[in-house]
């Protein structure tokens, strides 16, 4: 018997139907990932599952027991789910140790000696042993993240499931949180993940949703998603290029930003991790060498930067706009070091002056 079955799931809200008649059956260790557009229900899709939105119509069955039908007790059901939201909700006036141990305690009925052990053992998993007695906000939204995780697997649950638990983090926190959700991948436990990490769905799911039109518009293992869409909506969500921009009108521009930017891009869109190097490292030699050579402090330009990554070929472009005086980077009888840099890692280098414009491209 599967471990979830849904059938003709429906949800509206006043006249916006979001939902419309979804079917899913997902089986015990499988896991999901679910894709797709801002607002085309994944959340509120995970949400029903947990009757924390009660659907218009249709059953969700977990582990043989209707969670939906009428008189169902409801809370015995969810114990056997855990959810992990985009923020953390842990209890702020408790500290690690009692926001773990407070379930378990009060629902299943452990001693606390025996919740405090399971904790032990499950922030030891997550790298976060010498946390115990700490206060939630003292923590990093990474480690709340992965303290909300475990506060999950305290209730020794059968369903994971994930609400983008990675999109209210800082770049540098979200490896930290996928490297806990990856542990469990290889433990096979049943998981649903709304995600917006992309390499990330590809490489820990073993099937992918793509929601669009009120329901489930393609599924497929990850390399037919992602590889070999078949139909339109799908094959357009996957290869629609993301871009990242940053703007400097000065040679003392701020290096950081450009640089957490293009990381946290990045980051976002799975580019890998030798890409990603070689991004910024571009980037910085030819904001460096524009700005140089184009403005200064007395003759400023506007420069614009733009960073582009298709998922579908995973190629990454860089295109910079600057005004001033005509510079062509990739001509020069001597090249400097940013401009050797170009060169050894351009695929493609292209330079154009037009409308009193420098144009540069970098394809990587």
């Amino acid at each position: 018997m599967s471990l979830l079955e849904i059938r003709g799931l429906t949800k509206s809200f006043g006249s916006v139907s979001v939902l419309r008649g979804l079917d899913l059956t997902v089986e015990a260790g499988e896991r999901v990932a679910i894709i797709g557009a801002s607002g085309c229900g994944k959340s509120v899709f995970l949400r029903c599952i947990e009757l924390l939105e009660r659907p218009d119509g249709g059953s969700v069955v977990i582990d043989g027991k209707e969670i939906t039908a009428r008189g169902a007790d409801v809370d015995a059901i969810r114990r056997s789910m855990g959810m992990v939201y985009q923020r953390f909700h842990l209890f702020e006036h408790l500290n690690v140790m009692d926001n773990l141990c407070l379930a378990p305690t009060r629902l299943l009925g452990l001693r606390r000696d025996e919740a405090e052990a399971r904790a032990l053992s499950l922030l030891g998993q997550v790298g976060l042993a010498s946390h115990a007695d700490r206060m939630p906000h003292v923590l990093s939204g990474g480690q709340q993240q992965r303290i909300a995780i475990c506060r999950c697997l305290m209730m020794e649950p059968k369903l994971l499931l994930f609400d983008e638990p990675t999109s209210a983090l800082d770049p540098a926190m979200v490896g930290e949180v996928l490297a806990v959700i990856r542990m469990l991948a290889k433990r096979n436990m049943t998981m649903l993940i709304v995600t917006h990490e992309m390499a990330f769905a590809r490489e820990v799911s073993d099937r992918v949703l793509f929601f669009a039109d009120g329901g489930i518009y393609e599924q497929g293992t990850p390399a037919a998603i992602f590889d070999r869409p078949q139909r339109e909506k799908t094959a357009a969500f996957i290869r629609k290029i993301k871009s990242f921009t940053y703007e400097a009108d000065s040679p003392a521009f701020d290096l950081m930003a450009l640089q957490g930017g293009v990381r946290a891009f990045a980051e976002r869109y799975g580019v890998d991790a030798r890409r990603t190097d070689r991004l910024q490292l571009c980037c910085e030699e030819l904001v460096y060498e524009l700005l140089a050579h184009c403005c200064s402090d007395e003759r400023p330009a506007a420069l614009r930067l733009e960073v582009s990554y298709a998922e579908a070929d995973r190629a990454a472009q860089i295109d910079l706009v600057c005004g001033g005086t005509p510079y062509d980077p990739f001509t020069q009888d001597e090249d400097g070091l940013g401009v050797t840099i170009l060169k050894h890692m351009g695929r493609e280098l292209t330079y154009a002056y037009e409308d009193g414009r420098n144009h540069v491209r970098v394809t990587l």
